[in-house]
């Protein structure tokens, strides 16, 4: 269910209150419009909490004769760890074997932005895709893979700056038949 829009003036106000509380002084110079510039910041990057699956598909949901395996690979994503509040980015790779309908092609992308633009762990928001793709459609089977880089990884902590996570979820066919997940996957990673 969608949230309310968020206060971009109770965030900026938050976010002074948290730079004084790092030591700094937010009526200088270089920090006067930081706090508005985080809470618009934080809204573009959580809106995914004011949409859903079937706000962004829209209806783009074909009736078609195609019962084939549909790929779409190489789809840039973003999100924000839940943990630390610092972001993630990747690649995603979605498939679906069709079972007489099939969505336009940049709702796929628009359904794995729904989700990553929200507080996430990388293994929940690669599930929640394919859970939103396979009540969407129908389909027989749906695999999605993501590989992504986290900098709650590369920046703190352990700093390992070339550790890439993948995470797969597989559903239905892609998940009972080794064959239709072989497929998935070796369509997943061609060309590259």
């Amino acid at each position: 269910m969608p949230r309310h829009r968020p206060d971009e003036g109770k965030i900026a106000e938050l976010v002074r209150k948290l730079l004084e509380e790092l030591g700094e002084d937010p009526s200088r110079e270089g920090l006067l419009k930081t706090p508005s510039r985080v809470a618009k910041s934080l809204a573009f990057l959580t809106r995914g909490y004011a949409e859903t699956p079937r706000k962004v598909l829209n209806g783009a949901v074909f009736t078609t004769g195609s019962d084939q395996m549909v790929v779409l690979r190489d789809i840039e994503t973003y999100s924000l760890c839940e943990h630390h509040l610092l972001p993630f980015y990747g690649r995603c790779a979605v498939g679906y074997v069709a079972r007489g309908r099939v969505l336009g092609v940049s709702k796929i992308a628009r359904i794995l932005e729904c989700y990553a633009r929200r507080l996430q762990i990388q293994e929940r928001l690669t599930s929640q895709v394919a859970e939103a793709i396979a009540e969407a459609t129908g389909a027989e089977g749906v695999g999605v893979v993501m590989e992504c880089r986290h900098l709650c990884m590369m920046m703190r902590g352990v700093e390992k700056q070339n550790s890439v996570m993948t995470t797969s979820a597989m559903l239905g066919s892609f998940r009972s038949d080794p064959r239709t997940r072989q497929e998935f996957l070796s369509l997943a990673r061609s060309t590259r």
